[in-house]
């Protein structure tokens, strides 16, 4: 799953669309005006989005309107998640005091840490 979200979401102008449906739903036409794509290359990729998940659409009146469905999104995240913690707790542990206070004379003065441990 994680493979075929990354290969729709590489599609800069994928992205860009995604981005301006963050901010509200809209029909192609104003995804157009916003992005200043023409109407055939913002339908294509909206049909990819679709496909995958990513958005969907009512119709009005004679329109479309597009917006972001979460599932994919927080099915990225959970996929995600694991790597964050693990570069999370990598660069903490990277740090020379990782979290420890130094006890020498002048870390207690400053509350900072020196290393020296």
């Amino acid at each position: 799953m994680p493979s075929d979200s990354f290969a729709v979401l590489a599609e800069p102008t994928r992205r860009r669309i995604l981005d301006e449906l963050r901010g509200s739903e809209s029909s192609v036409s104003e995804l157009v005006i916003a992005l200043e794509v023409r109407q055939p290359t913002v339908s294509k990729h909206l049909k990819v989005l679709r496909d995958a998940g990513f958005v969907s659409s009512r119709v009005a009146a004679q329109q479309r309107i597009y917006r972001i469905e979460p599932g994919p999104f927080e099915r990225l995240d959970d996929w995600l998640r694991p790597y964050q913690a693990h570069l999370a707790r990598s660069v903490w542990s990277a740090l020379p005091t990782a979290g420890r206070w130094c006890s020498c004379a002048s870390c207690a003065m400053s509350r900072r840490r020196c290393g020296r441990r």
